[in-house]
């Protein structure tokens, strides 16, 4: 599913113009993208959690001339999905 899908289920739903229900998904995921990058953790219930952990340095391997190279600690945004959400996706009753 695409942005665009998600739009047009939006708009058909609720009866705005996917030009107005564009403006308030692109709203949407620019103030999660906004609020994860100062760090922020966001809660929305019965969804499911987004928030950025730090990843630690490990050590990898250049696959193609096989030397060995340290990867950096650095920060990369998660998803947890709520209980709901994960009964959900497995067919059972919330």
């Amino acid at each position: 599913m695409t942005k665009a899908d998600i739009v047009d289920q939006i708009a058909e739903a609720i009866g705005l113009t996917k030009t107005d229900t564009a403006a308030v998904v692109e709203g949407f995921l620019t103030s999660v993208v906004s609020a994860l990058q100062k760090g922020e953790h966001i809660e929305i219930r019965g969804f499911g959690t987004f928030k950025v952990v730090t990843r630690a340095s490990r050590t990898g391997r250049n696959p193609k001339t096989g030397e060995v190279v340290r990867i950096p600690e650095r920060p990369v945004p998660v998803f947890k999905p709520s209980r709901e959400l994960r009964s959900g996706v497995e067919g059972e009753d919330a």
